[in-house]
């Protein structure tokens, strides 16, 4: 090799190497802005009177004193100002894309219930930069969820949702009860919306996420196909039975629901709520049945849940009673005090900021939060096809809006 062709290959492989350290560099995640890591800057973005401030995720973020509160938006003076004296934040804002402009933040706190506006504040946070914690359910359809989590991914930033169930440690003591095989093989897993004013398609989006999400978990992944009828004061939904969704939820319809999925483990998950018919004291919760026992759970952070170690499911008959489960274990007395929900928002954001630092999925991901809505929206896909629909879905927009 002559001496010139020497120096043309180092060259070349000089800038190869260059090319390939930058690549790599373009995907490692994005650090916390904070010069100081135990650090970290906080935009909240609240909109009273269009989901406020959801289940407290404002407040949740003054409890931790790694946080540092630099500022909130609220386009509704009065909620900003009552915002403002709850979080102390250095600034205000009337729009949140002001907020994102002016400030270097780390993470913002997305916190309205209504979610016709979260795709908008998620890719308007994520093009600014920053990780995002955020109040559930994720966006109304999956082509927002999908737009978002391309956002999310091209910039490498986390996105953690408050399903706070999915955080709860008693969740870790019953995953581990199954995986144990102390229930035995899954068979079935059946969950119940809260069936009030709301109960069928709202009870589905707004409460029946709880409980979906808890399924996914327990079944051990994603559902793989979806079989659902959706029923409107005793006859099936139509067109013209279709309305605008509270919460910002978009077109809904139904005041029953029912609907089975299959998973790939080969049990079957059961999900229905009808209007009205709530029970007392409520039947919001999740049952898991297996070939030796049940373990039914409850939604939310530090939930109650039970173990009923009888293969026929029948405590009448086989006298077994239900054993309590904590997060102690089985039969054994809670000794954890942080059982509120900001006790799980606290557990959430803790969760994100280490999911940050280490590189790894936040234990309620954008991904998570996808697939629950795609179990939602595949209710009402299968009710319009009326035939099972197989997960993920080919249909992106919302299945009411295509009703013939």
């Amino acid at each position: 090799m002559s001496s010139q062709t020497r120096r043309m290959f180092l060259h070349e492989t000089s800038a190869k190497l260059a090319a390939a350290a930058g690549l790599l560099a373009s995907s490692a995640p994005r650090p916390l802005r904070a010069a100081d890591e135990t650090r970290v800057r906080v935009g909240i973005i609240g909109a009273t009177g269009k989901g406020d401030y959801g289940h407290g995720v404002d407040v949740a973020f003054t409890k931790l004193p790694q946080v540092e509160i630099v500022a909130l938006a609220d386009a509704q003076e009065a909620g900003r100002e009552a915002a403002r004296k709850r979080t102390n934040p250095r600034k205000t804002y009337a729009d949140y894309r002001e907020m994102l402009s002016n400030e270097q933040l780390d993470l913002v706190a997305i916190c309205p219930r209504w979610i016709d506006q979260h795709h908008d504040m998620l890719v308007a946070s994520a093009q600014a930069g920053c990780h995002v914690y955020m109040e559930k359910p994720f966006c109304p359809t999956l082509t927002q969820c999908d737009s978002v989590l391309r956002e999310f991914e091209q910039k490498k930033l986390k996105l953690a949702i408050a399903h706070v169930s999915q955080y709860s440690p008693v969740l870790d003591v019953v995953q581990s009860l199954i995986q144990q095989g102390e229930i035995g093989e899954i068979l079935e897993l059946r969950a119940r919306g809260k069936e009030d004013q709301r109960g069928g398609g709202e009870d589905l989006w707004v409460l029946g996420s709880h409980v979906l999400g808890l399924m996914r978990s327990l079944a051990g992944g994603n559902a793989t196909a979806c079989s659902a009828v959706v029923m409107n004061q005793g006859h099936k939904v139509t067109r013209r039975d279709v309305v605008a969704g509270a919460e910002g939820i978009g077109p809904l319809a139904g005041d029953q629901i029912e609907a089975r999925y299959t998973f790939g483990s080969g049990a079957a998950g059961h999900f229905a709520s009808r209007r009205g018919l709530a029970g007392n004291p409520s039947r919001f919760a999740i049952q898991i049945y297996g070939s030796k026992g049940v373990i039914e759970m409850e939604s939310g952070y530090m939930a109650k849940a039970y173990l009923l170690r009888d293969p026929s499911w029948s405590p009448g008959r086989s006298g077994k009673s239900w054993e309590p489960i904590t997060s102690a274990g089985v039969g054994k007395p809670e000794t954890r005090t942080d059982g509120s929900y900001e006790g799980g928002h606290l557990a959430a954001i803790r969760d994100l900021l280490e999911s940050i630092k280490h590189d790894r999925s936040p234990k309620c991901s954008g991904d998570d939060g996808r697939s629950i809505v795609e179990m939602i929206v595949a209710v009402f896909e299968s009710h319009r096809l009326g035939t099972p629909v197989e997960l993920p879905l080919k249909t992106r927009a919302n299945p009411l809006t295509l009703l013939g």
